[in-house]
C-alpha cells in the first residue's frame, strides 16, 4: 500500500477517532465528575452521610469498571441502537465508550476530592457555608490540578478503549488497524496506525500536564478572594460636636 492510499484512509479515520473520543471524554466529564463528588460526600463522615446509599453506588461503580470494554460493547448493543439508532459507526461506539469511562472517572474524582485539607472545609462551615457552598468554593478549587489530571488519564483510556471499539465495526483508527493491518497483512500500515496513536496520546498528556501545573501555580499563590463574603460592618456613626466643657 501507497502512502497517497494511505492517507486516503488515514485521516478520514483520524476524524472519526478524535470525534468519538472529544464526545465520550465531554459526556464522560459532566456525568462522572458530580458521581465522584456523590461519592465522598455521602461516605462515613461527609457533608450528606448517607452509608446505604454510599454502598449501593460504590457497588455500582465497581460493576462498571469491572466490565471489560469489548464484552461492554456487545452488551449494550440494544441500548447503543436505541440511542444511536445504529450499533456501527462512531457515534454508536461513543454510548459504550461514555458508560465505561464514567466509573473509572468517578473514581478518579473521589480520590482527588479526597485529598483536599478537611481545615479549608471546616473554615467555610464555620462561615456558614451550605453544602454546594463548599463543593464550589473550597472542594473543586482545590482538587482542579488533580482534576485536570484524572481527566487526561481518563481521556488517555478513552482513546485506547476507541482502538478497541474498531474490532466490532466502531470506526475510526482501530477498525483501519483491523481491516488493513491484521486482516490484509499490511504491516507497514499497522505501524503507521500505532505511531499516530502514540502521536495522538503524547500529546494530550503533554497538553494535560500543562494545564495541571499551571493551575497548580495559580492555586498556591495567595488567594485574591475570600471563600464566602464576611457581613458588611455597619458604617461608623460621624464624630460628634465637641466634648462638653
Amino acid at each position: 500500500m501507497t502512502w497517497d492510499q494511505m492517507q486516503e484512509l488515514l485521516w478520514p479515520a483520524t476524524w472519526e477517532t478524535l470525534r468519538m473520543v472529544g464526545v465520550a471524554s465531554l459526556a464522560t466529564v459532566l456525568l462522572g465528575l458530580p458521581l465522584g463528588v456523590l461519592l465522598v460526600l455521602t461516605d462515613r463522615g461527609g457533608l450528606l452521610q448517607n452509608l446505604p446509599f454510599n454502598r449501593v453506588l460504590g457497588a455500582v461503580v465497581n460493576i462498571g469498571r469491572s466490565l471489560p470494554f469489548i464484552i461492554l460493547m456487545v452488551a449494550l448493543q440494544t441500548f447503543t441502537r436505541s440511542l444511536a439508532g445504529t450499533t456501527i459507526g462512531w457515534q454508536a461506539a461513543t454510548v459504550p465508550l461514555t458508560i465505561g469511562a464514567i466509573p473509572f472517572f468517578a473514581r478518579l474524582v473521589e480520590t482527588a476530592v479526597r485529598e483536599v485539607d478537611g481545615g479549608l472545609v471546616e473554615a467555610v462551615q464555620s462561615m456558614g457555608g451550605s453544602t454546594w457552598t463548599i463543593v464550589r468554593k473550597a472542594l473543586l478549587p482545590e482538587s482542579l490540578p488533580a482534576l485536570v489530571s484524572s481527566a487526561t488519564t481518563t481521556v488517555i483510556a478513552l482513546v485506547g478503549y476507541s482502538a478497541m471499539a474498531g474490532v466490532v465495526g466502531g470506526g475510526g483508527l482501530g477498525d483501519l488497524a483491523v481491516r488493513y493491518g491484521y486482516l490484509r497483512f499490511e504491516t507497514g500500515f499497522m505501524w503507521v496506525i500505532i505511531a499516530e496513536l502514540v502521536v495522538v496520546v503524547t500529546a494530550v498528556q503533554l497538553a494535560g500536564d500543562l494545564a495541571a501545573r499551571r493551575l497548580g501555580r495559580r492555586g498556591a499563590r495567595p488567594a485574591r478572594t475570600r471563600l464566602l463574603r464576611p457581613a458588611r460592618r455597619p458604617a461608623e456613626e460621624p464624630a460628634t460636636g465637641s466634648a462638653a466643657g
